[in-house]
C-alpha cells in the first residue's frame, strides 16, 4: 500500500459512512430546511469520499467503487464516531459539530502536505466543507446551553478526539474549548476499532453491489 493510501482511505471511509448515516435524516428531519440541509451535506460528504477513493485507487491499482463497496467491514479505516447510528436530533447535531471541528483540523494538515495531489484534494474539500462548518456552528450556538445537547457532546467527545492522530488532538481541544479525555475514555473509540453498527450499515450499503457485482455503479 502506498504511503498516502491509508490517509486517503481514512478520509474517504469517514466521509462515506457519515454521509450515508446523515442521508437517513432525509424526510424525517425536524424542519423542512434541515431535511434539505442534511440531504445536501450527505451528498457532499459522499462526493468527497469518491474523490479520495479515486486518488487512493490510482495508487492501489483498483477503482473507487471497489474501495467503497467490495471490502469487508473490518477492512474499512473509518473512525467509530461516524459508525454510530444516532437516532435523536441532539446526538446527530452534536456529532455534526464535533465531526466538522475534527475534520477542519485534519483537512488543514492535509492542505499543508508536501504531496501536491493530496494537498489539492484537501483544498477542494475545504472549500465545500466551509458550508458544513457554518451549518454545524449555527446549531452549536443554538443548542449549546441545552442539557440534552451538552450531554450528547460530552458522550461523543472522546469519539471525536479519537478520529485524529495524537499530534492533532491538542489543536482540536483548543478549537472546541473541551479538555482532552483520558486514555480510559478513549478505549474502544480509536480508529481501527469498529462498532457493531458498521457491519449493519455495510450490509445495507453494499447490498446492491453484492447482488450485481459486475454492473452496479454509484
Amino acid at each position: 500500500m502506498s504511503e498516502r493510501a491509508p490517509r486517503l482511505l481514512e478520509l474517504a471511509d469517514d466521509e462515506l459512512v457519515l454521509g450515508w448515516h446523515e442521508s437517513e435524516w432525509t424526510g424525517i428531519a425536524p424542519t423542512l430546511e434541515e431535511d434539505v440541509a442534511f440531504s445536501s451535506i450527505a451528498q457532499n460528504e459522499i462526493g468527497h469520499a469518491r474523490a479520495a477513493y479515486e486518488l487512493a485507487a490510482a495508487d492501489l491499482g483498483t477503482d473507487a467503487d471497489a474501495l467503497a463497496f467490495d471490502r469487508r467491514p473490518e477492512e474499512y479505516r473509518c473512525a467509530p464516531l461516524v459508525e454510530l447510528r444516532l437516532l435523536d436530533w441532539a446526538h446527530a447535531i452534536a456529532r455534526r459539530w464535533l465531526y466538522e471541528e475534527a475534520d477542519a483540523v485534519r483537512i488543514a494538515a492535509l492542505k499543508a502536505d508536501t504531496d501536491p495531489e493530496l494537498a489539492g484534494l484537501a483544498a477542494k474539500i475545504d472549500r465545500e466543507e466551509a458550508y458544513h462548518r457554518m451549518h454545524a456552528a449555527m446549531w452549536h450556538e443554538r443548542l449549546r446551553h441545552e442539557p440534552r445537547f451538552r450531554e450528547a457532546v460530552e458522550e461523543l467527545w472522546p469519539y471525536a478526539v479519537a478520529l485524529l492522530p495524537q499530534e492533532l488532538r491538542p489543536e482540536l481541544a483548543a478549537r472546541t474549548g473541551l479538555a482532552l479525555p483520558s486514555d480510559t475514555l478513549l478505549q474502544g473509540k480509536e480508529r481501527g476499532e469498529h462498532t457493531p453498527q458498521l457491519a449493519e450499515l455495510w450490509d445495507e450499503m453494499t447490498s446492491v453491489r453484492r447482488s450485481a457485482p459486475a454492473g452496479a455503479r454509484w
